[in-house]
């Protein structure tokens, strides 16, 4: 079986992890990384074999099998028509850009979204990481199933419709998490604490969300309507925090209230 020769065009976050994973998987030869800044494109392509690196779009291999785009959302379409147009497979990496913004180049395209937070120096088992595909036609739709099931233990169908709603579950699951997490972190290095002293809190956390519900597993002073302790944090916050603080406790006990 002849492996599909990738372009990846890209070397941020999301294609540090890809290209390199999709490489090692056997599942195609990355042969070029494309990046504006040709440190990062060579810092990449480094860590495949056989992968060249260009920062110059018109130098990007003209007779590659699939074009990888992993780009910032707004510049997905813009880039997409820089590149070597012909029966090549394009696709790009996005949650929230629809297949259409690559129509204009192929009939073959679609959408190669792993649902992950990425980040460039940490240490990812990439088959375990969800994927979403969509093609514009069944057989590529088909295509983009077979080569990434070599690496990917769960390949769904989404469409662009579904992938929005999915990445903003994402945002709120894990990108506004992460932040409250890092308030959290911010009152606790004022006293002298670490963060790691909310690690068997935060993981008991999550192991009950998966096994039960969220919802079902919601506890603290707003989910009980504590409002004497709620006022009495209220009373040792100013700013925003109180701001986060206040606006949460109230959704939290409306959803009490209307159970």
């Amino acid at each position: 079986m002849i492996k599909p020769k990738i372009v990846m065009v890209g070397a941020g976050n999301v294609a540090s992890h890809l290209a390199p994973a999709l490489s090692f998987s056997g599942a195609c030869e990355v042969v070029q990384v494309y990046s504006r800044h040709i440190e990062s494109a060579l810092a990449l392509a480094d860590r495949i074999p056989g992968a060249t690196a260009t920062a110059d779009v018109g130098a990007v291999i003209p007779d590659a099998d699939i074009y990888l785009i992993s780009v910032a959302d707004d510049a997905i379409a813009q880039l997409a028509e820089a590149l070597p147009k012909g029966d090549a497979l394009y696709l790009h990496t996005s949650g929230s850009v629809g297949m259409e913004s690559l129509a204009g180049l192929s009939e073959r395209y679609g959408v190669f979204y792993p649902l992950q937070t990425f980040s460039r120096d940490v240490e990812l088992d990439m088959a375990e990481v969800p994927l979403f595909i969509e093609g514009s036609t069944d057989e590529v739709e088909s295509e983009i199933r077979g080569f990434a099931g070599q690496l990917f233990r769960s390949v769904y169908h989404a469409d662009s419709d579904t992938r929005k709603k999915m990445h903003i579950a994402a945002v709120f699951g894990c990108n506004f998490t992460n932040y409250l997490w890092t308030l959290a972190a911010e009152l606790l290095a004022r006293d002298g604490l670490p963060f790691e002293v909310l690690r068997p809190l935060l993981e008991e956390t999550l192991r009950k969300a998966f096994v039960n519900s969220p919802a079902a597993s919601q506890t603290g002073p707003a989910a009980r309507g504590d409002r004497r302790v709620i006022d009495g944090h209220l009373s040792l916050l100013d700013g925003r925090e109180k701001e986060i603080y206040s606006l949460l406790s109230d959704c939290i006990m409306s959803r009490r209230s209307n159970k």
